[in-house]
């Protein structure tokens, strides 16, 4: 049986000067280092996707989006007025979701939300 002084300095692991006798060690650390992120909170700005097809096509759908909406806001007066109005709501609806998606992916949020099927979406 052990007493106190035998196990004094032991804290439940290895050292690691004593396991580690060289190069040829099988004690090697076998993670590889964490690189330090860059941006806010580790958001960056993917602009791999951006340039891609996907990235260009969303960009064009937010674009033209705007642009609907902004020529609709400018009529002044009309007398059946309940298309005008669908058409407002459809492209103000497409500005803001195809807006939201366009940061999701270009920032790699989608990869921080596993739950949600992103090819699907």
């Amino acid at each position: 049986m052990r007493n106190g002084d035998d196990l004094e300095g032991f804290d439940g692991e290895a050292s690691s000067t004593s396991m580690i006798s060289g190069a040829s060690s099988p004690y090697q650390p076998t993670t590889e280092p964490v690189s330090q992120r860059r941006g806010l909170g580790g958001l960056r700005c993917d602009l791999d996707y951006l340039r891609g097809t996907f990235g260009r096509i969303k960009l064009a759908e937010v674009v033209l989006a705007l642009i609907a909406f902004i020529c609709i806001e400018t009529i002044m007066e009309c007398s059946p007025c309940e298309g005008l109005y669908f058409f407002e709501f459809v492209s103000c609806s497409a500005l803001v979701v195809t807006g939201v998606l366009l940061l999701m992916f270009s920032l790699n949020l989608h990869t921080r939300i596993p739950q949600i099927n992103w090819n699907l979406t």
